[in-house]
């Protein structure tokens, strides 16, 4: 992952990106992508989305951003009846889906089809944030931004709960774990025109917005990461 100082990235909380990358439309793969997960991962990156569900029994205002076609926050609803969502994606799509498998649950889900990147959360509400292959999407910088901005709209007691693609060390992060996350990048660039091509260091970022990580687990020997990130 990339190396990068929290010194250099406090500052960005309130500065605009200068530079940004075209906006991807993850339109395409709303109906492909628990197919391609099934493919690729098998049943691996489910496993790493609910790896603290159990956790989350008495959350009461989720945030959740990013969670494709859903199927998180089906499960989350499911888990969690009295539990409120404010799902954030790129993609109208993705969002319809994500209510679809909400079922009888969906009055509990309000849906914002907004780029993160810009979006303003309301302020002081939220005691669960969610992030499930997400992150990946942006840069150290805007998850920096993003951040910051959550920060001051989440409950002290907050979990920030992430699911991530990741590099070890040693030879299994050389030889396999770069390797899987370079082809995943080209071939969802190819899909999307997503032009990010190397993992951000969210860990850096979430960490100079005041969150702490409480809690990791490791999945496929460290390729992919389950975490929960507290306020400090």
């Amino acid at each position: 992952m990339n190396s990068i100082s929290i010194s250099q990235l406090v500052p960005a909380s309130r500065t605009p990106v200068l530079s940004r990358a075209p906006t991807p439309c993850f339109d395409r793969l709303a109906r492909l992508y628990r197919w391609m997960e099934l493919v690729t991962f098998g049943p691996w990156l489910d496993r790493c989305r609910s790896a603290f569900l159990s956790q989350l029994g008495d959350r009461r205002r989720a945030l959740v951003m990013g969670d494709g076609d859903g199927r998180f926050t089906a499960r989350l609803l499911d888990a969690n009846r009295n539990v409120e969502i404010d799902a954030i994606d790129l993609s109208a799509a993705m969002l319809r889906a994500l209510l679809g498998r909400a079922g009888t649950h969906a009055a509990r889900v309000k849906t914002n089809c907004a780029d993160a990147r810009d979006w303003e959360p309301a302020h002081g509400q939220y005691d669960l944030v969610v992030t499930h292959f997400f992150l990946d999407c942006l840069t150290t910088e805007e998850i920096c931004s993003l951040a910051q901005r959550v920060r001051g709209a989440v409950c002290p007691d907050v979990m920030w709960v992430v699911s991530e693609f990741a590099i070890p060390e040693g030879w299994f992060g050389r030889l396999v774990a770069q390797p899987v996350v370079w082809l995943l990048y080209r071939v969802f660039g190819l899909l999307t025109g997503l032009t990010l091509r190397s993992l951000p260091d969210h860990g850096a970022a979430l960490g100079a917005a005041g969150f702490r990580l409480a809690g990791r687990r490791n999945w496929l020997r460290g390729l992919l990461i389950s975490e929960i990130w507290c306020c400090r």
